[in-house]
């Protein structure tokens, strides 16, 4: 500050906003607003909150001294890989043995690399949908899709999801049969965020064909499916359909959120149209990273890894179950996810769990996700419903935040 009157802090103030002075947005951009589950993740991060509102991997099983072992060998063999550059080719041929480990063949020419999963939604959303057109999703269906379409305007068609079969396929049918013809069909066939089911092999049959017959991309959100644990999970849908599925897949659930690598699988002719759409938006992929998890992946330690990821969230997720069945009120119902990262409970129906989430963290010091937001269209269907995340605690940290959770629910009134 320089002189008794700040005159140097005076300077850097900013100007107060006048009337008529507020800035003008883009329709689209002023529709899209702020998630409500980041709203949800600030108030859940106060100390002392045990938090299951979050699909968060567990820290303490990222494998961090491989990760950085296989970074301290790229630098001296790849300083290239700190440039511009082309996507990191090696971690595409890994990304095909990948998908091959899934059922899926395809060539590094059809995988396509991004900033996450969420980079890839975006980017086919923007690639398939015009502003005004049609969407068809699940009722009760990701936010981060809700996103990234919100600012397009589309037309939202909806089906409901059975919480034991998953998505309603012949309600699929009957859209298109009456001669809706979306942009493109959103599905999240393991592991549902935020329901938890997975889809039969027969249901996914189904829609591989329907996508087919009607020429109807489906876009397969597999940011799960690698998080499976039953002995023998039904393939993705790209592994019934070569053409008309476009797969999304992600490396944020299995080794590093931060690392900001995921990828799509799409018929080759996509790729550089893809690419340009990619290049307006951050010009290139986090090389860095893709280049260290490309070296990770040649060690061959990634089964490894991900086989003790699976059977420690097995274990978690099992905890939880417990948890929900010792304290949980009768009238309560939730299912038990074959793949994924969450648990998705129903209260009676007249309880509010965004009242309740206020209620929860304020008293009991404790959070989750509220159906509501998840809700497609702003529905009210899942209001009495609540997500749980179950893979970044430990057991009993789990048993003790269910305990604290159910003494929120039997404070709870439902209204009348």
């Amino acid at each position: 500050m320089t002189g008794r009157d700040g005159g140097a802090a005076a300077a850097t103030r900013p100007p107060a906003t006048v009337e008529g002075d507020a800035f003008r947005f883009a329709r689209g951009a002023a529709a899209v607003g702020q998630s409500q589950l980041r709203e949800i993740l600030g108030r859940a991060a106060q100390p002392g909150v045990i938090s299951f509102a979050v699909g968060q991997p567990a820290t303490e099983l990222f494998p961090a001294a491989d990760l950085a072992a296989a970074n301290a060998s790229l630098l001296p063999a790849h300083p290239e890989c700190l440039r511009y550059g082309l996507p990191a080719a090696p971690l595409k041929d890994q990304v095909v043995a990948l998908m091959a480990g899934r059922g899926v063949a395809c060539r590094r020419e059809q995988v396509f690399l991004t900033s996450g999963a969420q980079q890839a939604m975006d980017l086919l959303t923007r690639l398939l949908l015009d502003p005004g057109g049609q969407v068809l999703i699940e009722e009760t269906v990701y936010d981060g899709l809700q996103m990234a379409v919100k600012g397009l305007a589309p037309q939202i068609l909806t089906v409901r999801t059975d919480l034991d079969t998953g998505l309603d396929v012949d309600a699929v049918e009957a859209l298109l049969v009456r001669g809706a013809r979306p942009a493109f069909v959103y599905a999240i066939p393991s592991g549902h965020n935020p329901l938890g089911v997975s889809l039969p092999l027969a249901k996914r049959r189904r829609l591989a064909e329907l996508a087919r017959r009607y020429r109807v991309p489906i876009l397969e959100d597999d940011a799960y499916g690698f998080l499976s644990y039953d002995e023998d999970p039904a393939p993705p849908l790209r592994a019934l359909e070569d053409r008309w599925v476009f797969y999304l897949g992600s490396f944020s659930k299995t080794l590093a959120p931060a690392l900001r690598a995921g990828w799509t699988v799409v018929p080759e002719e996509l790729i550089p149209r893809l690419s340009a759409l990619k290049h307006a938006t951050d010009l290139d992929t986090p090389s860095y990273s893709h280049w260290t998890i490309a070296r990770y992946l040649e060690s061959g330690k990634f089964p490894a890894h991900l086989a003790r990821v699976r059977g420690e969230y097995r274990r978690r997720r099992d905890a939880m179950l417990q948890a929900l069945a010792r304290q949980f009120p009768r009238e309560a119902r939730w299912n038990r996810p074959a793949s994924g990262m969450f648990i998705w409970v129903e209260l009676p129906a007249g309880v509010d769990a965004t009242m309740l989430l206020t209620a929860a963290i304020d008293r009991e010091r404790v959070a989750f996700s509220p159906g509501d937001a998840f809700a497609a269209g702003g529905s009210r269907h899942a209001r009495h419903c609540l997500r749980l995340g179950f893979t970044h605690l430990p057991p009993e940290q789990i048993a003790e935040g269910i305990a604290r959770l159910a003494r929120a629910v039997r404070g709870a009134r439902p209204e009348r």
